[in-house]
């Protein structure tokens, strides 16, 4: 009988070595498994949770951005966004998908996708109401997600001003300089995904409720700005016309009413005030204003116009009217650069460039938003010879048009230059007034009685002067017309460009608003009397037809009369150059006189005309317009 084979030796001691190792391995997985499960268990799991859920914020619902009247110009909205799980629809899919297409009025391919069962979920395009919610509620498999919009109810009034939100972030204008303010404190959440990172719509909960962000009011009219807007917007248009500028302010408050900036088409620039520019015969007043400050030279005093040709230090100056003696009055009503050049003589370099200063030019005014320039107001030391003549008619020396506009300013409100106020209140959330601005004079440029003394000049400038085209029928209009070359960044002057200009202020004997206008290198006919000046009246006119104009009508009802002209101001003897009087109004020669108006004008036929529009052309014939009602006009009395 045979027995099992011995084993050798060798043998048996590989085998039991073999053995131990597998054995060996054995209790090494048996504890590193006891390791994974007993002691880092938790933290595995913790893991392997956290790559299905993400904590994500909840973005706060912004400020609100207002006029001064509490219109809206920038708010944001809430909506739905909507999704559906396919695989989820059951039994009822079809009348659930037949219910929801009903309501959202989604396209035979959309509603064809929601039923392939292939696709975990679908995100439906677009946002809806949130009144959405209540006709969806209850549906198996639809979930809903509120989303935050910013949305702006007039995008082209001021889109410069209001600046923009990208990805959450206020750039620009209000929205960027008042983030902080405006964009609210975040939430949080945390969000459920799948196993490939994506967001399962429904596995969401709200940790921290997002806290929404205060309100921003501003000086702004809504409804001045769109008269304004329009007013340029026509002149741009009718004069071919690069772009332009148009700033309304109260020139007791330095609160900016209206701020349109144009520019290749676009209305999202600021040329206001970070595109300064050399402003030509808009800053005579001020050489003016500066000479009778200092005593240097009154209204009266005369000097030869040169025939309108005169040289100095090497620079031969002209003027467009040939002028012989005038007075300080008659070169101011006319324009002349060689009367204002020559009567700026008497100033010293270190008055003149302190009266420039005084006015704000060369430095920022401060308004509230980004992107503000200085302009340039060279010290006397870096001065030519020529540069005392330069200044005095608006040469050698750039300014912002909110720099000139709150220059002109100072001269209506009686000599005070005042700091330029964009914004009125800060709100908290709950609409409560965080923060009141009020106005803040700069510094008392001139005295009342020179800024006096220089507004009726002003005034004469428009009933008799240069700036005829800005005229009303019912009030009084002061200003001055310029026109400058454009100086290329490359040096020199572009040759055939210009830039025209006109700044008022209105009425004269109480002024309540100032206008400035430019236009950016206007083709054909480019003075600013002739450009500039007929969008002023047009403004003033449609501010005055308004239903709630920024303006104190009782004080207006004292002054709303054809007014006669004012008397020649002291020295007009000596003017040479005496352009047409204004036309005069159109006669009804058959009606009785007891039965014309207090203008002595026909009242025209405005039936079927905007509000508007009609308002404005009874206000050019010198009316007063009370509206009733709203829509087109469907008759006037009388």
């Amino acid at each position: 009988m045979r027995g099992r084979p011995e084993i050798p030796r060798r043998l048996a001691g590989r085998r039991r070595l073999l053995l131990g190792g597998w054995l060996l391995g054995a209790l090494l997985v048996v504890g590193r498994a006891a390791v994974v499960q007993l002691l880092q268990g938790p933290r595995w799991k913790e893991l392997a949770e956290a790559q299905h859920r993400e904590a994500v914020p909840i973005p706060a619902p912004r400020g609100a951005i207002l006029d001064r009247n509490g219109a809206p110009l920038a708010v944001s909205q809430e909506w739905i966004r909507v999704s559906v799980a396919p695989r989820e629809l059951g039994k009822g899919a079809e009348a659930t998908l037949s219910r929801l297409a009903a309501a959202l009025s989604l396209p035979k391919g959309t509603a064809a996708a929601l039923r392939d069962p292939s696709r975990k979920w679908v995100i439906l395009p677009g946002r809806y109401p949130l009144e959405i919610q209540e006709k969806l509620r209850g549906l198996s498999g639809v979930y809903l997600e509120r989303v935050i919009h910013r949305f702006y109810p007039h995008p082209q009034l001021a889109p410069g001003v209001l600046g923009a939100v990208v990805d959450g972030v206020g750039t620009g204008g209000v929205e960027g300089a008042f983030e902080a303010h405006l964009r609210g404190v975040p939430g949080k959440a945390i969000q459920a995904r799948d196993r490939h990172s994506r967001p399962i719509p429904g596995q969401t909960v709200v940790v921290a409720p997002p806290v929404p962000g205060g309100d921003v009011v501003l000086t702004l009219d809504r409804d001045l700005q769109e008269i304004g807007r329009e007013a340029l917007l026509a002149a741009v248009e009718e004069t071919k016309a690069r772009g332009g500028d148009l700033i309304v302010v109260d020139p007791k408050t330095g609160e900016i009413l209206a701020l349109v900036c144009l520019l290749d088409g676009r209305d999202d620039c600021l040329t206001a005030i970070n595109a300064p520019y050399e402003p030509g015969s808009t800053l005579k007043p001020f050489t003016v204003a500066g000479l009778l400050s200092l005593n240097l030279a009154t209204l009266a005093d005369s000097v030869d116009g040169e025939n309108g040709r005169w040289t100095v230090a090497g620079r031969t100056i002209t003027d467009v009217h040939r002028m012989g003696r005038m007075s300080l009055a008659d070169a101011l009503r006319e324009s002349s650069n060689v009367g204002i050049a020559k009567m700026a003589l008497r100033l010293s370099p270190s008055q003149q460039y302190q009266l420039l200063r005084d006015f704000g030019f060369g430095a920022p005014t401060g308004v509230e938003i980004p992107g503000e320039k200085a302009g340039t107001l060279r010290r006397p030391r870096s001065w030519s010879r020529q540069s005392p003549v330069s200044l005095a008619i608006g040469y050698e020396i750039s300014v912002t048009p909110l720099q000139l506009t709150m220059a002109y300013a100072a001269l209506a409100n009686g000599g005070h230059l005042m700091e330029p106020r964009l914004i009125r209140e800060i709100r908290a959330p709950g609409g409560e007034v965080l923060t009141r601005f009020s106005p803040r004079e700069v510094r008392q440029v001139v005295s009342e009685a020179v800024a006096r003394e220089v507004a009726q000049t002003l005034a004469q400038v428009v009933e008799t002067g240069t700036g005829t085209r800005a005229q009303l029928a019912t009030f009084r209009v002061a200003g001055k017309t310029g026109t400058s070359r454009v100086y290329k960044a490359s040096g020199g002057y572009e040759s055939g460009a210009y830039y025209a200009s006109f700044v008022s202020f209105f009425p004269v004997e109480d002024p309540q608003l100032v206008v400035y206008v430019k236009l950016d290198r206007p083709r054909g006919t480019y003075y600013g009397g002739a450009t500039a000046a007929p969008v002023t009246r047009a403004t003033l006119e449609a501010v005055l037809a308004a239903r709630r104009p920024p303006v104190d009508r009782e004080a207006l009802a004292s002054l709303a009369r054809i007014q006669p002209r004012s008397q020649p101001l002291p020295g007009a003897q000596f003017a040479s150059f005496n352009p047409p009087p204004p036309p005069p109004p159109v006669r009804a020669p058959r009606t009785p006189p007891s039965d014309l108006p207090e203008t002595g004008a026909l009242v025209p036929d405005v039936s079927g005309l905007a509000p508007r529009l009609a308002a404005r052309r009874l206000h050019a014939l010198g009316f007063r317009v009370l509206l009733e009602g709203s829509g087109p006009v469907s008759g006037t009395n009388p």
